[in-house]
């Protein structure tokens, strides 16, 4: 039985023509849909948005921004409630430090006795654990209000102490919010600071500068108790607690002195030195404190 001649599959030029393209072009096309499917495909992880427009953006601005403001435009005062989000919130929403949370009557109620005036001098010099207008400076927020502030709080728990009046056209914002109050209504913005210095200057346990390892134990638990509990005693935005060796052993692996310039210079949501005007040996007081307990 005989078998049929085998021939092959090209027997033209021009077949032999359309073999050879065929065997670059069908690769090529391949390898082009396949880099297509793969740069249109959804990226997660970290590192695979790095060429995005909005992150490349935020990698090449600069550091420092320039907001330009009209220096004859009318100010803008804030709301009480704005205040109250942007400073207050931090201590008296959770009730940090033996502040009286936020809406509780019972919290409030010796504090509202004790009248309008006395809540806004406290509020303005400061008391116990609070800072002097709860850290901020007058440039950040004036007297009237920080007032604002503090008739937005009181209202909230059981108060009905009236709207402050705004301060008058062309005066200074910190004299007309307090005009009541026993030591601001003569007081200008650097009379507040002087009062709010010395009030932490004062303090007898505290003394500055410490001369010794004592002086400086009892210095550092003073300005502790006075200023930084506000947040450390609960945890507050992240703030290491005190005495909880867990959230403080990350820190602990830094040296003293790049602790010692996060608590002068702040970092995060820690305004420097707490927002005290504590001297420079004090906070370090405070700082070897609370790292002291923590070991």
């Amino acid at each position: 039985m005989s078998e049929a001649p085998h021939g092959a599959p090209i027997k033209t030029p021009g077949q032999l023509i359309a073999a050879v393209i065929a065997a670059f072009a069908v690769p090529i096309v391949v390898i082009i849909l396949l880099a297509y499917y793969v740069n249109q495909s959804v990226r997660t992880g970290a590192g695979t948005n790095g060429l995005a427009d909005t992150t490349v953006a935020s990698r090449i601005a600069p550091i420092a921004q320039v907001t330009v403001r009209d220096a004859n435009a009318p100010h803008v005062f804030k709301t009480g409630e704005e205040v109250f989000k942007a400073v207050c919130t931090t201590c008296h929403t959770p009730g940090a430090a033996g502040a009286p949370k936020f809406g509780n009557n019972a919290d409030w109620a010796p504090r509202i006795a004790q009248g309008y005036d006395t809540l806004l001098h406290n509020a303005l010099t400061g008391k116990n654990a609070m800072p002097p207008r709860g850290g901020t400076s007058p440039d950040d927020y004036s007297d009237y209000e920080i007032a604002r502030a503090v008739v937005y709080m009181a209202d909230h728990a059981g108060a009905n102490f009236p709207e402050p009046a705004a301060p008058a056209s062309g005066a200074a914002a910190t004299q007309g919010a307090a005009a009541s109050a026993p030591q601001s209504a003569s007081a200008s913005t650097g009379a507040v600071n002087d009062q709010a210095a010395a009030a932490i200057a004062a303090l007898p346990s505290a003394p500055s500068p410490a001369s010794s390892s004592a002086d400086k134990e009892q210095a550092g638990k003073a300005l502790y108790t006075q200023v930084c509990q506000a947040c450390h005693a609960a945890g507050v935005l992240g703030a290491p607690k005190f005495g909880d060796k867990a959230a403080w052993a990350p820190r602990l692996k830094d040296p003293m002195d790049v602790i010692y310039n996060y608590a002068l210079h702040g970092k995060g949501q820690m305004p420097p030195k707490g927002g005290s005007s504590a001297s420079d040996d004090d906070v370090k007081a405070a700082v070897d404190y609370m790292v002291n307990a923590a070991k």
